[in-house]
């Protein structure tokens, strides 16, 4: 392997990546540079800037990645219905192509010879970082620091801290016991007591979202409105998409929406409980779903569905930017052309209802479903021969004798 000389590293300004950056500046003797991402988090990125200037670190990104991030990732996911094992919305596995993207575009920019990235040996984002990596650059070289080194708890990352004057942030009042990951689509909880999973969350974990308990005991109705199988806007307002996720974060988090508490099963082979708050993608797939049901054939609709564990299976593995991801897109997107409309929703107390749904191009034909008269714009009759048809092989079956139960 050739000398790096200079690495870019995927930084927080947390104490994980902080000891990281020093780190490869001692092992590899190496220039750094830093690469902060805004994802809708909600916190203050230029402090991130001051503690790589105090580490000596000249070249700084800090980069608002929100709409990129909204637009070219989450929407395109949601117009497949994506969820993983039927209960993870993908929020943090969504977010890693994104910033794979970015480090590999800023390492050509500023000739380095390898990127670096915090995740650790055990889960699944050295593999989502990575095969991003390869798949955008064949020959960048990666580092993975948690692979390497034998920092491996929190008490030896504070030893470390203190030996190189590295400075810890200390925030006043109770500390999370919690790994925490938060962009624009979730908010992430693992480790402390959430490691048995039969051990409930503590109320005061949860950030976004108010119990359904303590939520108003008046319900919010809202309008989204679609094109192209996407939200566009809200309640009549036009919104880009960071805005419809901004928005949808609030009012769905204020109504007790959007928590799960699950075990997955990670790429690498072990089991995991995490707790996740989504609350625009819990309104964003019950709203997506509720428009298709009106303006998707129905057998275009069923393939979607035998398509979306498959889909969302390469998302939360890595596979983003991999062929058979982008196949999939190009399917899932030929069917959003005719998905526009509104759908009116109830929020309250944790629940999403769906109360209303219109579209010009909608397929219900009301003539046709009514339970009245329909004028002769159906023949009833038909359905006789329809259903023979259909059952001849289960006729032919049991008049041979066929054993069907």
């Amino acid at each position: 392997m050739s000398k790096i000389n200079k690495i870019v590293l995927a930084y927080s300004g947390g104490l994980d990546t902080s000891v990281i950056a020093k780190w490869l500046q001692e092992e590899y003797q190496a220039e750094i540079v830093t690469f902060t991402a805004d994802l809708g988090q909600g916190e203050e990125l230029e402090p991130a800037r001051k503690k790589a200037e105090a580490m000596g670190i000249k070249e700084i990104y800090i980069e608002d990645l929100r709409e990129e991030f909204a637009r070219d990732f989450v929407f395109p996911m949601f117009r497949a219905n994506a969820i993983y094992e039927g209960e993870y919305y993908l929020g943090t596995s969504i977010a890693r192509p994104l910033i794979a993207k970015r480090l590999v575009e800023i390492a050509a920019e500023t000739n380095a010879d390898a990127i670096s990235h915090g995740a650790t040996g055990k889960g699944n984002d050295q593999v989502r970082f990575e095969l991003g990596a390869y798949a955008l650059s064949p020959g960048i070289q990666v580092i993975a620091p948690w692979r390497e080194w034998d920092l491996n708890s929190r008490e030896k990352l504070m030893a470390y801290c203190e030996k190189h004057d590295i400075q810890v942030e200390k925030k006043a009042g109770k500390k999370s016991p919690y790994s925490m990951d938060a962009n624009l689509l979730h908010i992430s909880y693992e480790g402390d007591i959430l490691e048995d999973p039969w051990n409930e969350p503590e109320e005061d974990m949860w950030l976004w979202t108010q119990s359904p308990e303590a939520a108003p005991d008046t319900p919010t109705y809202i309008e989204v409105t679609y094109r192209g199988g996407d939200i566009v806007a809200i309640d009549g307002q036009d919104m880009t998409p960071a805005e419809v996720m901004t928005h949808l974060n609030k009012v769905a988090g204020e109504n007790g929406i959007g928590r799960t508490d699950i075990v997955e099963n990670r790429y690498v082979g072990m089991k995991a409980r995490g707790c996740y708050e989504t609350p625009a993608g819990f309104v964003m797939l019950k709203a997506h779903r509720a428009i298709e049901s009106i303006t998707l054939d129905r057998d275009a609709a069923h393939l979607k569905d035998e398509l979306m564990p498959k889909y969302a299976e390469l998302i939360y593995n890595g596979y983003w930017w991999s062929p058979e991801r982008k196949m999939l897109q190009a399917a899932i997107d030929e069917t959003q052309k005719d998905v526009n409309g509104v759908v009116r929703l109830k929020l309250y107390k944790g629940n999403i209802v769906v109360v209303g749904r219109q579209s010009e191009d909608s397929l219900f034909d009301e003539s046709i479903a009514t339970f009245e008269d329909d004028a002769g714009s159906y023949d009833q009759k038909d359905a006789a021969g329809f259903i023979k048809l259909n059952a001849l092989r289960l006729r032919i079956a049991a008049g041979k004798g066929r054993k069907l139960m």
